[in-house]
């Protein structure tokens, strides 16, 4: 769909029409549910934060005022509300850490058998990376999971999350080096 569908369909939606947003909806629930994935754990929470994310549209919707394309208007909003879900859950998210099974160390995946799945391998290499990211500052993680994990520029991060460029750079770095420090510590020392 191009930006003057998408233009077409939000004067409709502004004007009442609840098809129309639907259809916008449809169209963005995809990159919605992506985003938002990164941020949830499991399917019940990611389906009520992508909830969440329309919902806002919908209601902020007369306030969009169409100098940007719909889609990076929606976006920030998908961005936005998932920094507000990390802070809401972010202390819940900490006694989970403190609770759950240990984290499998780097060597778990050296000494596994030689016909390991690939798929497993990616499987267990992403749950450390979510434990660690779980870890971080919720900015912190924000930043690196756009920069990152979604492969955005700086310049799309600073517009989505409202902050400066330099900020989103420092962030970034810093949840990186943190990352860094908290993967080293997964390994034993003698």
């Amino acid at each position: 769909m191009s930006a003057s569908d998408d233009s077409e369909l939000v004067q409709r939606a502004k004007a009442g029409d609840d098809d129309a947003f639907a259809r916008l909806a449809s169209q963005y629930r995809g990159r919605i549910t992506a985003t938002a994935s990164r941020y949830a754990r499991g399917r019940p929470e990611l389906e009520d934060l992508v909830q969440d994310i329309f919902i806002r549209a919908w209601k902020g919707l007369g306030k969009f005022r169409e100098d940007a394309p719909f889609e990076h208007w929606i976006m920030r909003i998908a961005i936005r509300t998932c920094y507000d879900f990390l802070r809401r859950h972010r202390r819940r998210r900490e006694l989970e850490i403190l609770s759950d099974d240990p984290i499998p160390d780097r060597e778990s995946f050296a000494t596994g058998p030689a016909n390991e799945d690939e798929e497993l391998r990616r499987r267990e290499a992403w749950e450390i990376v979510q434990r660690l990211l779980e870890q971080l500052g919720e900015k912190d993680r924000v930043a690196v999971t756009l920069i990152d994990l979604e492969q955005r520029s700086v310049k799309e991060a600073a517009a989505l999350t409202g902050w400066s460029e330099s900020n989103v750079k420092v962030r970034a770095f810093r949840a990186r080096k943190r990352m860094q420090e908290l993967y080293r510590n997964l390994t034993p020392r003698d």
